[in-house]
């Protein structure tokens, strides 16, 4: 049995994309991704989020659900193009108006806000002038945050600026498998640059503002470990490494850019003003960390611009999720223990961690997803074990409380600790919400 400090978070996680739909109601303007959905053979099946959860319209329900389940904590994300259509200027109320209500909600019933300024769904609009691979995009996203600081922030205490920039940047303008569709890698660096500007300047104003409570940003952090041990799996490794981590990581806790990295880069390497890393070193209250899978990774040199082969790593004993994704519960507990050595130990939350799962409902729509909690169990596991390592965790986020839109993935694969029917829109908990639950209700469990 393993018990957790009575003052360590428990809560789940959504975004506002994946569940919210009403993707043109009540002023909201478009987003990129409704932009991307609509173009052909971008999402598998032609899926779109317009409807999604359609949490815009069930959010009490919702909320109340979440008590329900006896949930103290959960992480939402702010959609942009609903509090400012255009990504400048004029503001929608309405839109402005369904978080207030819904972090009224959420306190109403117990339950405390944690919020996300920017989970991929930049304005349209704003794309359209050349998106983050412009400059000018950084003071747009502060004059934003700025707007929903002064909204919310005297009931919000636990704030994110971006949600994965390297997945918005790299698969959105690297790889072109996201909105915008971009392929072309030194967009993707400067927009990884310019997101770590945004961020900066937005934790400015909430310094400044003097505002309640911490703010930080959320890195996808899956474990890489190399193939061999021979020196160019050994390199490919690192340099895989400083794209996913080192080169969010290094200018937050270090002030820096890994310079041989950056060397490698060349024509990619993002530009910079002076004056810019001294802006984002130190910006962090906390870093949220997304765990999810691990690589191996060998030397390839078909391998792109980095020269890397990825292979999903299973651990002895375990499987692939329906991502294909191989599960690791060490690969957690490896990734705190790397960033207690090489990142001085920051403050962290586990903002997301779950998995996609089959998910077989009975005649009543009932899902029994042992699995899932197998995973769960086995990750929190980990978790704990790295804590007691010094690792300096401090919450723990279920990705996701619903089954949601996956991205390009559609609807074909199913996190949720609630079960959705996306034709009736009815909410099932799963076996494994219940569990969580208790996991919750008792601070601890058996490993």
């Amino acid at each position: 049995m393993i018990q957790f400090s009575k003052n360590f978070l428990w809560g789940v996680a959504a975004s506002a994309y994946q569940i919210e739909g009403a993707w043109n109601a009540d002023g909201k303007g478009p987003s990129i991704w409704d932009t991307f959905v609509r173009q052909p053979d971008r999402v598998l099946n032609s899926h779109t989020g317009d409807v999604a959860c359609d949490h815009y319209h069930h959010m009490e329900a919702d909320v109340a659900l979440m008590a329900e389940l006896g949930l103290p904590w959960y992480s939402f994300t702010i959609s942009w193009p609903r509090v400012q259509p255009r990504g400048r200027g004029a503001l929608n109320p309405k839109g402005l108006d369904f978080y207030d209500r819904l972090v009224d909600t959420l306190l109403a019933h117990g339950i405390r806000p944690k919020a996300t300024l920017y989970h991929w769904d930049l304005p349209q609009a704003l794309q359209d002038e050349g998106g983050w691979p412009e400059r000018s995009l950084t003071d747009r996203f502060a004059e934003y945050a700025r707007v929903v600081f002064d909204k919310l922030a005297d009931r919000i205490h636990l704030w994110a600026t971006f949600n994965e920039p390297w997945v918005a940047a790299f698969l959105g303008y690297g790889h072109g498998i996201h909105a915008p569709g971009i392929c072309n890698a030194q967009a993707a660096y400067q927009a990884a640059h310019h997101m770590l500007l945004a961020h900066a300047k937005a934790v400015q104003i909430f310094r400044e503002g003097d505002y309640d409570g911490e703010i930080g940003l959320i890195l996808n952090l899956n474990h890489v470990q190399p193939a061999s041990n021979r020196p160019e799996d050994l390199a490919a490794t690192e340099r895989v490494y400083a794209e996913t981590h080192s080169i969010f990581l290094d200018p937050l806790i270090h002030g820096c850019y890994p310079e041989a990295f950056y060397n490698w880069l060349g024509p990619h390497a993002p530009r910079r003003a002076a004056g810019d890393l001294t802006q984002i070193h130190g910006t962090v209250d906390y870093l949220g960390i997304n765990y999810y899978n691990t690589d191996t990774v060998a030397y390839d040199i078909s391998g792109g611009w980095l020269k890397a082969r990825l292979t999903p790593y299973v651990a002895p004993g375990w499987g692939f999720t329906t991502m294909g994704w191989g599960i690791n519960p060490y690969g957690l507990r490896a990734r705190l223990r790397d960033l207690q050595t090489r990142y001085n130990n920051p403050k962290l939350y586990i903002t997301e961690n779950g998995c996609a799962l089959p998910d077989q409902p009975d005649e009543n729509g009932f899902v029994a997803d042992y699995e899932r909690i197998a995973f769960l169990r086995a990750h929190l596991c980990q978790m704990h074990a790295a804590i007691e390592e010094g690792a300096n965790v401090q919450g723990y986020f279920v990705w996701s409380i619903f089954d949601n839109l996956e991205w390009e993935r559609g609807y074909s694969q199913r996190f949720g600790l609630v079960r959705v029917n996306f034709d009736t829109l009815a909410r099932i908990p799963k076996q494994s919400a219940y569990w969580y639950r208790q996991v919750i209700q008792h601070n601890r469990l058996e490993c």
